[in-house]
């Protein structure tokens, strides 16, 4: 059985996955996390103006969730500075995300069965950090605070817009 830490950011990159699955697109892997990318999520073939459109993905899970005062964030301390840098700033081919998704505390209450439905709990969230500034020599041993706006929640049609913008128009990738 996996450890506790190895269990809760397995079961984030499965819930992006299944995520993923529902909105029709191909979920790609790295063998090595060497360039701050867990995942790479991808529509095939052409559509409209691209052909294959792409975004590249960290996904972090966390279960001791924390809100601004206002309660519109969620303050993420789980990247450190080089982390961080490897999703900041504007000079990527493909774009990138921060996924963050929310889980209970306790592994038995990731999913919920019923004789209709199983859920997943809790939910995923996206920020992009393109416009954020690189960190003058970061470090892996200092952590550094995100904001990642409440509404900022992953659905079907959220990520289809991150692939593309006007996939999350219409919900429908042809």
């Amino acid at each position: 059985m996996l450890d506790i830490r190895n269990h809760q950011g397995k079961f984030g990159e499965d819930y992006v996955r299944v995520l993923a699955s529902a909105a029709g697109l191909v979920v790609g892997g790295y063998d090595l996390d060497q360039d701050g990318i867990d995942l790479t999520l991808l529509l095939p073939g052409p559509f409209r103006d691209v052909t294959s459109p792409r975004v590249d993905v960290q996904v972090k899970s966390w279960s001791t969730p924390r809100r601004t005062a206002s309660g519109e964030h969620w303050l993420f301390r789980g990247l450190n500075e080089l982390q961080f840098n490897k999703l900041a700033g504007d000079n990527f081919t493909v774009p990138r995300y921060l996924f963050l998704v929310v889980v209970p505390a306790d592994t038995r209450d990731y999913v919920f069965f019923s004789p209709d439905e199983m859920r997943l709990h809790h939910l995923g969230y996206f920020l992009s950090l393109e416009d954020q500034p690189l960190i003058d020599r970061p470090r892996g041993d200092r952590q550094t605070t995100v904001r990642v706006p409440v509404g900022n929640v992953l659905t079907v049609r959220s990520l289809l817009t991150l692939i593309h913008p006007d996939l999350g128009r219409t919900g429908e990738p042809r």
